[in-house]
């Protein structure tokens, strides 16, 4: 470790100045008294020394550091021993030394330590212990009062990811967060509830508290800063994309739309449930399944009122389309996708009692679905788009 003045070793270990007994020690003794003070005192209370890794609140990764670095000053030793009770500094009460990044500029970053250009050890401008507690608020997640509220949504997210209505996406350092956005993080689905008014960081960057709330049930209330840079950092954390807005058919940036192409043919069938349902009895005009089969339609049907697809009910079948050079799972997807706007929200429980959420069911009156499909068969269906409050196809810029 390089050589360090007093004044440079002070900020390295931002130690608390405190009075003592005027004269018997020097300004920077006391500092390293203090400062290991509090690392005893940490130890006292939780019976182990402070410990690095992420899963760590950000002052035991403080007093972690500092400790690492007290142990390799062996000039202070002699002033420590005395209040060294636990042997921290020869290595005692050894915790769970999980792994540091790997550079000293990612560390800072995480400890929300701006680097200063004179050294990557001088540690200046920690910001107030109230404000690294709102920051570190990312990782403190509580139950979701009004969950209810939120878990419809989630529903509709992973439908479309499903049907490729929407996709994901590597979120990009200091990306744009908004209200109503969808991310995935640590293995969660996370909806940006609420942002506050914005306000400016000490280095004049945008920041605002945000509420998060997660498909699990949980929410956060941090800073969105701190949600940046804990997407950032999760190598699995992705930005869920905004529906595709309007083509059907899936097309690279540079590339024209497609219809899905292939040698099978398929039977587009739509369906209308017979089930006393009150929630379904009520839209049963408008309600319909929409599928592609490639194998006799009533074997398809056979059971519906024991299958949650069919809602556990009787269906009718209100048309049918067969199509020719054409591949029957991506045309499937892709006319699931195309209507997804309007895609039934409901859950039913199957004769074991498990909930289920039937995917195929849409919101759609029949003859918008005949249109629907005719502009398949002639390929104008790339310029159109499904209006959910007009319930009919739109030219896509209208």
């Amino acid at each position: 470790m390089p050589d360090m003045d007093d004044d440079q070793l002070l900020a390295a270990l931002e130690l608390p100045a405190e009075e003592r007994k005027a004269g018997a020690y020097s300004p920077l003794q006391e500092r390293v008294i203090a400062g290991f003070e509090d690392i005893v005192r940490f130890a006292k209370e939780n019976g182990r020394c402070p410990s690095h890794g992420e899963d760590r609140d950000i002052f035991e990764r403080l007093y972690a550091v500092r400790l690492d670095r007290l142990r390799e000053q062996a000039e202070f030793h002699d002033l420590l021993v005395p209040l060294d009770e636990f042997g921290l500094l020869s290595g005692g009460m050894d915790g769970d030394q999980a792994h540091e990044p790997e550079d000293d500029e990612a560390l800072l970053a995480e400890l929300e330590i701006e680097e200063q250009p004179d050294s990557i050890t001088t540690l200046k401008h920690v910001r107030p212990h109230a404000e690294i507690n709102a920051a570190d608020e990312v990782a403190r997640r509580t139950p979701c009062p009004d969950f209810d509220a939120f878990k419809p949504l989630f529903g509709r997210m992973r439908t479309d990811l499903e049907v490729g209505a929407r996709r994901t996406r590597p979120f990009q350092r200091d990306a744009e967060i908004k209200q109503g956005d969808f991310f995935i993080l640590g293995g969660q689905m996370a909806y940006v509830a609420e942002i506050g008014e914005e306000f400016r960081t000490d280095q004049d960057r945008r920041n605002a508290r945000m509420r998060v709330v997660y498909d699990n049930g949980t929410e956060s209330r941090g800073l969105m800063r701190s949600f940046q840079r804990a997407l950032y950092k999760d190598e699995a954390g992705r930005r869920i994309t905004e529906p595709e807005a309007g083509p059907l058919f899936d097309a690279g940036e540079d590339d024209p739309p497609e219809l899905p192409s292939g040698d099978e043919s398929g039977t587009i069938y739509v369906l209308r449930s017979r089930s006393r349902d009150p929630r379904i009895a009520a839209n049963r005009a408008v309600l319909h399944k929409i599928g592609v089969t490639g194998n006799d339609l009533p074997k398809r049907l056979a059971g519906a009122e024991r299958d949650p697809t069919f809602l556990l009910a009787g269906v009718e079948v209100m048309a049918t389309y067969r199509l020719y050079q054409i591949n029957r799972s991506k045309l499937e997807r892709l006319v699931h996708r195309f209507f997804s706007a309007a895609r039934l929200d409901l859950e039913l429980k199957d004769r074991f009692g498990n909930p289920v959420r039937p995917q195929e069911w849409f919101l759609v009156p029949l003859p918008v679905i005949d249109e629907a499909v005719r502009r398949i068969e002639d390929r104008s269906i790339v310029d159109y788009k499904y209006d959910v409050e007009s319930a009919s196809l739109r030219p896509i810029g209208a």
